[in-house]
């Protein structure tokens, strides 16, 4: 029996991979990978490493075998054919004979379009009749803080969200949930809400930010259709500028706060707050 864990030396998948190590023999973990070179430091640590692509059904066939659990973590390409994607990984697994499928989707409260695809997907795992965990992860801190440099180039946290809250976690936080749930028992069947302890607002984030930086950081609320438009002015292709612009609608809609409370239960520890997050930014 093995931990499978797609999307390995992603940002997400790194952190669930590195955090089983603590918990798990390595020779129990496989990092399923589209780049081995990528993952050879995890190789030399004991790793199994699996070669296979989401847009490549055939190289998931007979990767699983019965007994594994295994997390799909959701593509990232958005505007692709995720769903397909996503069942390529679902069939193979059925096929196996797997324990659990565990699958990263977006909240419940969620209708922008970047929920979609993982509602198709959370479709296609429940019609598969695989025991299943849906772990329906809320925003990334770091959706925000690995994007800092135009905030301190203009001095402003440009947004489409008006005074809506975001109760955003750590990758880290996320992984621990994922990690819980792949070496606990008693998760099958279940759907975790998951997002951090406290939820924040833009006004609140730029004041963090200025507190932290010593410079003046404006708060600067625009409509999602000039937010569109900053996006793609960034070069950002116009349907995923509209994906991300309906996002802040989302949040000023209220469809990003969690209040569960399941990640810290999960990950047995309080999430991490945003002003950390934003202190190892500007450090990095």
């Amino acid at each position: 029996m093995s931990i499978v864990v797609t999307g390995a030396t992603g940002n997400l998948g790194r952190h669930v991979v590195e955090q089983l190590l603590e918990k798990v023999p390595a020779d129990q973990v496989t990092a399923v990978v589209r780049t081995p070179e990528k993952a050879a430091d995890l190789a030399e640590r004991g790793v199994k490493l699996a070669v296979a692509d989401y847009s490549a059904p055939e190289t998931f066939a007979g990767l699983f075998a019965a007994g594994d659990k295994v997390l799909l973590i959701s593509g990232s390409e958005v505007g692709n054919d995720r769903v397909g994607q996503h069942k390529a990984v679902i069939d193979a697994a059925k096929a196996a004979g797997v324990a659990l499928l565990a699958y990263t989707s977006a909240p419940g409260t969620l209708t922008a379009a970047l929920a979609d695809d993982h509602r198709g997907t959370e479709k296609a795992l429940l019609e598969s009749g695989l025991p299943y965990t849906l772990l329906r992860n809320g925003w990334y801190h770091e959706n925000y803080t690995e994007n800092l440099a135009p905030v301190l180039q203009y001095s402003a946290v440009t947004h489409a969200s008006g005074a809506g809250r975001v109760s955003s976690a750590s990758r880290a936080d996320y992984a621990a949930a994922a990690v819980a749930v792949l070496t606990g028992e008693g998760h099958e069947n279940q759907t975790y809400e998951l997002g951090g302890d406290v939820a924040w607002s833009f006004a609140e984030y730029a004041t963090e930010l200025s507190r932290q930086t010593g410079k003046e950081i404006a708060e600067n609320p625009v409509s999602v259709e000039a937010f569109t438009g900053i996006l793609t002015g960034a070069g950002l292709p116009e349907p995923v500028a509209a994906i991300l612009a309906g996002v802040d609608a989302s949040v000023e809609k209220g469809e990003l706060v969690v209040d569960s409370g399941d990640l810290s239960r999960l990950a047995g520890r309080p999430t991490t707050p945003i002003s950390e997050a934003i202190s190892a930014a500007l450090k990095g």
